[in-house]
């Protein structure tokens, strides 16, 4: 008889009107099966990734998904993981792993879904951060749709985010003067002296758009690439600052999603600068980029490697943590990549 292992899995149950948190989901135990069919990889997970985009995937109006996460499923996340039994040779036991394997604390999959990991090139947990999908997003999505030149300015939102704090430092080593916008004047300050940002501007110091865009004007004199994780009033802000061939990069619009998605807000009335400045908008997703893993990592590992990124990580311990990790994504303070560790 095969033997069972007990798999603890937390289920999207239900819907989230506005913020999501705990009450969406149920921590079962099921039964997994441990022994291998042929191609097949029994992981352990460490690691779970926390990331925003599991916002948008729950909205029932029209994303970049055909269809919402569905309910009664387990949530969807990156993984990272140790190897516990493999029938293919590619993988041994002990071997670190990546994958979207969601959020439960053991998986049994094809081995074609899952990254190997080498620990000697960084920490594993950077699989799903700086050498992960917000690495890729960073990079492809500066590099790519926001086309930096040396001496142009650079506006962050969501600096001091998994995303947006290596957006900012690979803008920095294209020789670009680089604003972050960030909440609070902890986040400010680390922006500034740990990632040496040029300006970091708190945005909570701000009553309304007008006194944000004028600290931001005073301070660059207009912007050449605006990276946006954020959206909403920040970005009614730094739009009508663009320079002539403006590119903006909309990755993200955090301040939307517990209930914006649904019920949108009306937007903003800035196609006019666009049509002045002859500039560019454009949205990127990190799938959009996912076959060219590998470049990014070839030119990303090595800077991490010789020490030349930080990657912030704000980790929480305990699997059973993982729905209100999520909610506090949207609610409080973090820097850098948010993620769930296993408890030892």
């Amino acid at each position: 008889m095969d033997a069972f292992i007990d798999n603890r899995q937390w289920l999207y149950r239900r819907h989230p009107e506005g913020l999501v948190g705990p009450e969406h989901y149920e921590l079962v135990t099921t039964p997994l099966a441990s022994a291998l069919s042929a191609g097949e990889v029994l992981v352990q997970a460490r690691w779970w990734s926390v990331d925003p985009y599991m916002r948008i995937n729950q909205s029932l109006k029209p994303t970049y998904n055909e269809l919402p996460h569905a309910l009664d499923m387990v949530q969807t996340a990156g993984v990272v993981g140790r190897v516990l039994a493999s029938s293919v040779p590619s993988l041994a036991a002990g071997d670190w792993v990546e994958g979207m394997l969601g959020w439960q604390t053991h998986a049994r999959v094809h081995h074609s879904v899952l990254r190997k990991l080498d620990p000697a090139l960084a920490p594993p947990s950077t699989a799903i951060g700086v050498l992960g999908m917000p690495g890729r997003t960073a990079w492809f999505g500066l590099m790519e749709s926001g086309r930096p030149k040396a001496g142009e300015v650079v506006i962050v939102s969501g600096a001091a985010g998994a995303v947006g704090s290596l957006v900012a430092q690979f803008a920095l080593k294209n020789g670009c003067r680089v604003l972050g916008i960030a909440g609070g004047t902890a986040k400010c300050g680390w922006l500034r002296e740990t990632l040496g940002l040029t300006w970091a501007v708190d945005y909570k110091a701000h009553a309304d758009t007008e006194s944000l865009a004028v600290e931001i004007k005073a301070l660059t004199g207009g912007v050449d690439v605006y990276f946006d994780n954020v959206g909403g009033w920040i970005s009614d802000a730094v739009i009508p600052l663009i320079n002539r061939r403006a590119r903006i990069v909309i990755c993200g619009a955090i301040s939307q999603y517990s209930g914006g998605l649904d019920a949108p807000e009306l937007g903003p009335r800035f196609l006019h600068h666009m049509l002045y400045q002859r500039a560019t908008i454009q949205g990127m997703l990190a799938r959009d980029y996912l076959h060219r893993m590998d470049e990014m990592l070839g030119i990303v590992g090595p800077m991490v490697k010789r020490g030349e990124i930080v990657f912030e990580e704000t980790v929480v311990k305990g699997f059973e943590k993982l729905p209100a990790t999520l909610q506090s994504m949207f609610t409080s303070d973090h820097r850098g990549k948010l993620i769930v560790e296993a408890e030892a």
